[in-house]
């Protein structure tokens, strides 16, 4: 929360401009996410396995705002449903049920058609002169015979949310592309030449911004336009949004200044460009 207040905050405001009401999952634990799956299978396993069982006297479904958690709640489900003898018996104790825990991740959550047409309903700001490509990152959809979802190579649900909005979605392949999260300490170098080919495709495709449900594919984007910039030796001007404060602003949420502030890059200058609410225009 403290590094994607962002992000949370806005999460928060959606859930409650459409009528749903959030319940934090009660001691949560962290998922092992990145490294610790790659250190320790066990540890890792027990993670996971302690926040389902958390999760299995609460109403369902859990959902996943963090591309990775869901991501590795997804993988440890589908082994532990084929067996749980690696839980330590204190785990264990909050059941094993595995398979009764509906795991989804919050974007597909929120872009389902129920939900779009209950944004478009309520919307009292259109998005009319965004431009956006939707980035999900990519751990999200894979692999499919975990996440189980049916548009792997080509998701559709934040398009259509934006869409529905007002925004002038722009199609491209890279929806699904690494941003090379994990490799931004350990090799900057592949990582930044990942973000940067992100750029050079968004450019092609005629976007005027990035939309996301990732914290880290945020952040990534958000980090090193300049550097990016110079790289490519050409001026950038590309703001990364998350659609939850895009969903804000499109609802008539008068806190979304507030999250936009905590950007890298500011879109002001792009607010303005299309001329979308002043009032909000002169709070950035």
């Amino acid at each position: 929360m403290g590094s994607a207040r962002d992000y949370f905050d806005s999460i928060a405001v959606a859930a409650d401009l459409l009528d749903i009401k959030l319940v934090e999952l009660p001691d949560w634990n962290c998922c092992g996410a990145s490294s610790g799956h790659s250190l320790n299978h066990r540890i890792t396993l027990n993670l996971a396995a302690r926040n389902l069982g958390l999760s299995l006297d609460l109403p369902q479904p859990l959902v996943v705002p963090c591309a990775l958690c869901y991501n590795r709640l997804k993988v440890a489900q589908a082994e532990l449903i084929k067996g749980h003898s690696l839980v330590i018996p204190e785990i264990a104790r909050l059941g094993t049920d595995y398979e009764r825990v509906e795991v989804v991740e919050l974007n597909t959550y929120l872009t389902s058609p129920e939900f779009i047409e209950l944004a478009e309903a309520k919307k009292v700001l259109d998005l009319e002169g965004l431009k956006p490509v939707c980035y999900y990152g990519c751990q999200g959809q894979r692999p499919p015979k975990i996440t189980g979802h049916p548009d792997y190579e080509n998701p559709m649900g934040l398009d259509n949310l934006l869409a529905a909005l007002g925004a002038d979605v722009k199609d491209w392949s890279f929806k699904t592309d690494c941003c090379g999260a994990s490799h931004a300490i350990a090799r900057p170098d592949i990582h930044f030449e990942m973000v940067t080919d992100l750029y050079r495709r968004a450019i092609e495709a005629g976007a005027n911004c990035f939309v996301t449900g990732c914290q880290m594919c945020q952040s990534n984007l958000d980090l090193n336009q300049k550097e990016i910039a110079a790289e490519m030796g050409q001026e950038i001007y590309l703001p990364v949004f998350y659609f939850t404060e895009l969903m804000g602003l499109a609802l008539g949420k008068n806190d979304a200044p507030v999250w936009l502030r905590r950007h890298m890059v500011s879109p002001k200058a792009l607010l303005s460009e299309i001329n979308l609410s002043k009032d909000i225009q002169e709070r950035l």
